[in-house]
């Protein structure tokens, strides 16, 4: 019998998350960590505040709009040097992905049921038109992804702090 998978969010202990909200990141950026995925992309400060205020997918123009705008945004972390920046921009564009394809696979972007013991929600009973927002997301994340300078940066960052 299979055990059922429940969703990482329901052990976080904050206490071991690298990420701190306290933590001014641009002035301190050696304590920037680049994890997996997404991580501390709603943590990292002044960047979750620069960026986060862009972030929306709710039709494909809005996520249009929204994709373009953080993906400027790494172009200027970018000739400014800031390797911090780029990559929370990165994760940015990689989370409008992630999310727009959640509520475009689980009816209101929920893909566990809390009432029923965080089963996983049935599949495609989202809305199809954040699919479409997804790709727009994935277009530009995977352009960010494959810019050398960042690839190199990234590669470097993690081998020097992780």
């Amino acid at each position: 019998m299979t055990k059922q998978r429940q969703p990482s969010y329901l052990d976080f202990d904050p206490d071991s998350y690298p990420w701190k909200a306290d933590i001014n990141y641009r002035k301190n950026p050696e304590a920037y960590r680049v994890g997996k995925g997404e991580q501390g992309v709603l943590i990292c400060e002044p960047y979750k505040t620069e960026i986060g205020k862009y972030w929306r997918f709710k039709t494909p123009e809005i996520a249009r709009e929204s994709s373009d705008t953080i993906y400027k945004l790494f172009n200027k972390y970018l000739q400014e040097n800031d390797f911090v920046g780029m990559d929370m921009a990165r994760k940015y564009l990689q989370m409008g992905y992630t999310r727009a394809r959640r509520y475009a696979n689980y009816k209101g972007g929920k893909k566990y049921d809390k009432q029923n013991g965080y089963t996983k929600q049935e599949r495609g009973t989202g809305e199809p038109e954040k699919a479409a927002s997804a790709t727009i997301f994935h277009e530009k994340w995977k352009a960010a992804e494959a810019n050398p300078i960042y690839t190199k940066l990234k590669a470097d960052w993690k081998r020097n702090y992780g």
